[in-house]
C-alpha cells in the first residue's frame, strides 16, 4: 500500500478532504466547461437547432457514462475498503474485473447505437427538424465511447487509492484538447456539429492514453496483471450492486431527458428543447464543484469505514456537507444575478433568451439545499450499502420529479409546470434524504 492510501486513515480530515476534493473539483469543472463550450460553439456555429440536437444526444451520452460510472464507482468503493483492510490482492482483482466489464458492456452499447441510431433519437425526443443534427453528432460519439468510458471508470479507481491529481490531469487534458479542437473542426474545417463530436472523441482518446500510461508506469498502488482481468462472479456482483445506484441516477437523468424533451416539444416546440439544453448545461457547470467534493469524500469514507474509524467517517460527512452547501449557494447566487447574461453567451435568439429566463428562475430555485441528497447517496455507495444508496438514487428524479413533470402541466400549468416541478422535487427529496442520513450516522459507533 503506497503513502497515498495510508494517508486516508491518518491525515487531518479537513486537509485530506481539500487535498482530494480540489483536484477532483477542478477536473469536474473543466469537464463541465467542455459541455458549456461545446454548446456555445455549436450555438454560434450551427444555430439553435444544433443546440437542440445536442440536447437530444446528451442523455444518450449520459447512458454511456452511466455504465462507466457504475463500474468505476462500484469498483472504487470496493478498492477503498480492501485497501483499508490491507487486502491489496483483492483490490487489484476488483480493478482488473472492472476493465473487462467496461470493454464488454460499452462495445455492445456502441454497436446497438450505431445500428438503431434514428429510432433511438426519436425516442429521446428528436423532431424531424432536430433529427439530422442529433444523428450527425451521436454516431461519432458511439464510435469513440469506449475511450471515454474507460477514462471515467479508471479515474474513480485512481481516486480510490488517494491519487486525485492524476485523475484531475486526465480530465483537464481531455477537456482542454476538446476546447481547442472545437473551433478548428466547427469553424475552420467547416464540419458543423460533426466537428464538435469529432473533437470530443479525439480528446477522449488522448485522455485514455494518459491514464493507460499511468497505470503501466508502476506509480499506482494497483499493479494490474493479465490474470486480474478474468471475471470473478463475486467481484462482478459486488461492483454491479454497489455501482447500481450511480447507474440508476444517471439513467434517471436520461429517462428524465426523454420525458422532458417530449413534454417540452409538445408544450413549447424546438425552442423549449433548446432552452432546457442550455439551462441543464449551466446547472451542471455551476454544481460540478459539489460532485468534486463527493469524489474526494468517498475514498476517505470507504477507507476509514473499512478500518472501523467511525469518528473520521462522521467528520468527513460533516465537512463535506458544509462544502457542498457553500458551492450550491454560490451557483444559486449567480443564477439570480446574471440569468440574461448567461443565456446570451449561447444564443442571440430573443425567444430562447426570454423563455430561458423563466426556466432558470424556477429550475434553480431550491438548489441551495440539494447538497444533502447528493452527499447522502454518495455516502451509502462508499460504505458499500447498495439498498439505501439505490433508494436515494431514484428518489429525486424517478419517484418525485418525473411524475411532477408529467402531472403539473396537465393541471393547467402548461410549460410552466415543467419548470416548477424542479424546486418542488428538490425540497421533498432533501427532507427524506436528511432523515435517512441522520439515521445512518447515529448507528455508527466506535
Amino acid at each position: 500500500m503506497n503513502n497515498h492510501s495510508q494517508l486516508l486513515g491518518q491525515e487531518d480530515i479537513r486537509k485530506l478532504l481539500i487535498r482530494l476534493s480540489t483536484p477532483a473539483t477542478i477536473g469536474m469543472i473543466v469537464n463541465a466547461l467542455y459541455n458549456l463550450v461545446d454548446t456555445i460553439f455549436v450555438g454560434r456555429g450551427v444555430g439553435y437547432l444544433g443546440i437542440a440536437g445536442l440536447s437530444v444526444a446528451f442523455p444518450i451520452q449520459m447512458i454511456i457514462m452511466a455504465f462507466g460510472m457504475m463500474i468505476g464507482i462500484g469498483a472504487s468503493s470496493s478498492v477503498s475498503r480492501n485497501l483499508g483492510a490491507g487486502d491489496l490482492d483483492r483490490a487489484e482483482r476488483v480493478a482488473g474485473n472492472s476493465y473487462t466489464m467496461i470493454l464488454i458492456i460499452i462495445s455492445v452499447i456502441a454497436g446497438l447505437g450505431l445500428l438503431f441510431t434514428d429510432p433511438i433519437l426519436r425516442l429521446f425526443g428528436a423532431t424531424e427538424t432536430i433529427l439530422p443534427y442529433a444523428r450527425d453528432y451521436i454516431q461519432i460519439i458511439f464510435i469513440g465511447s469506449i475511450f471515454f468510458s474507460f477514462a471515467v471508470s479508471s479515474n474513480n479507481l485512481i481516486r480510490a487509492e488517494g491519487n486525485a491529481k492524476v485523475a484531475m490531469v486526465a480530465m483537464i487534458l481531455g477537456t482542454g484538447l476538446n476546447i481547442l479542437l472545437d473551433p478548428i473542426f466547427i469553424f475552420v474545417l467547416d464540419m458543423g456539429i460533426r466537428g464538435a463530436a469529432l473533437a470530443t472523441i479525439l480528446a477522449q482518446f488522448i485522455s485514455f492514453l494518459y491514464i493507460l500510461l499511468y497505470l503501466r508506469s508502476g506509480k499506482s498502488s494497483l499493479k494490474i496483471a493479465l490474470h486480474h482481468l478474468k471475471l470473478e462472479t463475486a467481484i462482478v456482483k459486488e461492483i454491479l450492486m454497489v455501482g447500481l445506484p450511480s447507474f440508476v441516477r444517471q439513467i434517471n437523468g436520461s429517462l428524465l431527458a426523454i420525458i422532458m424533451n417530449n413534454t417540452l416539444g409538445f408544450y413549447g416546440g424546438d425552442i423549449a428543447i433548446t432552452v432546457y439544453g442550455i439551462v441543464n448545461r449551466v446547472m451542471m457547470f455551476l454544481l460540478m464543484p459539489m460532485f468534486g467534493v463527493v469524489q474526494g469524500m468517498q475514498p476517505i469514507v470507504g477507507f476509514n469505514y473499512g478500518a472501523r474509524k467511525f469518528d473520521r467517517v462522521k467528520e468527513t460527512i460533516r465537512d463535506s456537507l458544509i462544502a457542498v452547501t457553500a458551492f450550491s449557494l454560490f451557483g444559486w447566487t449567480l443564477s439570480r444575478l446574471f440569468p440574461r447574461f448567461i443565456l446570451g453567451i449561447f444564443t442571440t435568439e430573443a425567444a430562447v433568451i426570454e423563455l430561458g429566463m423563466t426556466a432558470i428562475h424556477y429550475i434553480f430555485l431550491a438548489i441551495p439545499i440539494i447538497g444533502i441528497p447528493i452527499i447522502s447517496g454518495a455516502l451509502f455507495q462508499a460504505l458499500g450499502k447498495s439498498k439505501p444508496a439505490f433508494i436515494l438514487s431514484i428518489l429525486r428524479q424517478m419517484l418525485i420529479l418525473i411524475p411532477l413533470v408529467l402531472i403539473l402541466p396537465l393541471l393547467g400549468f402548461g410549460l410552466l409546470g415543467v419548470f416548477v416541478a424542479f424546486p418542488v422535487s428538490d425540497v421533498i427529496s432533501t427532507l427524506i434524504s436528511a432523515f435517512i442520513l441522520k439515521h445512518e450516522v447515529d448507528r455508527m459507533h466506535l
